[in-house]
């Protein structure tokens, strides 16, 4: 597999960024303004978790992304507090999504698990809930099963305790599926998307069902959960191309990959557990990939 050559990944990054476009606070009910650079807390460690996203949201971050499974939204909740205090900000200056975890697809758990999220959280409401997987777990068996927990969803959206739903890595037959059996379509659907993976028809499909696309992995395979095989590529931001683009470009070959996504028109979730990356990767909506 190799990566986009760099004109052709050039060539792909048609907006030039400048100051803070991409960190608007979204304004009720308009997810247009979804701030597209967020902050991820996918394995973040409870030991550190409340002072990075503390820190992600003193250093400029207002998109935080989180999730049930990741088992550390008390730990966020308190750095939201924090990061809140520090930066002088309310929760109307922030954009929080969470994800609604496969053992409670049952639609009598639906409102449980949210209210529990809310809890952990310390928050009223949610900017956006996600179904974080088309598949239901119960009593040690999965299956395939997101209707009628979608159906809870949207029940929790009328209810004013969500602003937005959507999904999360669903196939193009379940998304099509949701769509034809829903009365609210998913404002988002998260999925992995980096220059290693573009997924353009998928990302471009997605555009004319009005349906915003958050990736996920931005950084491609340093995921950790990526077991490396013989052939693999570099690491992404160990690739030559993006060695060159970042020299060329001034940035880091973080900022770049980031910046390559916010250019496609959807948001990114980096995460960091380190001040020093936390901020660099900010600093991403200053780099400029065309003159």
């Amino acid at each position: 597999m190799k990566l986009l050559t760099l004109s052709l990944l050039a060539a792909v990054a048609a907006v030039a960024f400048g100051g803070n476009d991409f960190q608007q606070p979204l304004q009720p009910a308009d997810f247009s303004q979804i701030p597209y650079l967020g902050f991820g807390t996918w394995n973040l460690d409870k030991s550190n978790a409340s002072e990075a996203v503390s820190a992600a949201l003193q250093a400029g971050y207002r998109h935080l992304d989180c999730a049930t499974i990741y088992g550390n939204q008390k730990q966020v909740g308190k750095g939201i507090e924090d990061g809140l205090k520090k930066a002088n900000l309310t929760r109307s200056d922030i954009w929080v999504t969470s994800k609604l975890w496969n053992d409670h697809h049952d639609p009598s758990l639906v409102e449980e698990a949210l209210e529990q999220t809310l809890l952990d959280l310390g928050l009223e409401y949610l900017d956006l809930w996600l179904m974080h997987w088309p598949v239901a777990s119960s009593q040690g068996q999965t299956k395939l099963d997101y209707i009628k927990a979608w159906h809870g969803m949207e029940e929790m959206h009328m209810a004013r305790k969500v602003r937005n739903i959507g999904v999360s890595n669903f196939s193009p037959a379940q998304l099509s599926d949701v769509i034809e059996h829903s009365t609210i379509k998913p404002a988002v659907h998260q999925f992995e998307c980096h220059p290693y993976l573009p997924q353009s028809d998928w990302v471009n499909w997605h555009k004319t069902l009005g349906i915003q696309v958050t990736a996920y992995s931005p950084f491609a395979n340093t995921n950790p959960t990526y077991i490396p095989i013989e052939g693999d590529p570099p690491h992404l931001l160990t690739n030559i191309d993006m060695l060159a683009i970042a020299a060329e470009r001034g940035c880091t070959t973080a900022q770049v990959a980031l910046v390559w996504g916010l250019s496609r028109g959807y948001s990114v979730i980096p995460k960091s557990s380190h001040v020093e990356h936390i901020k660099e990767n900010f600093a991403a909506i200053d780099c400029h990939l065309t003159k």
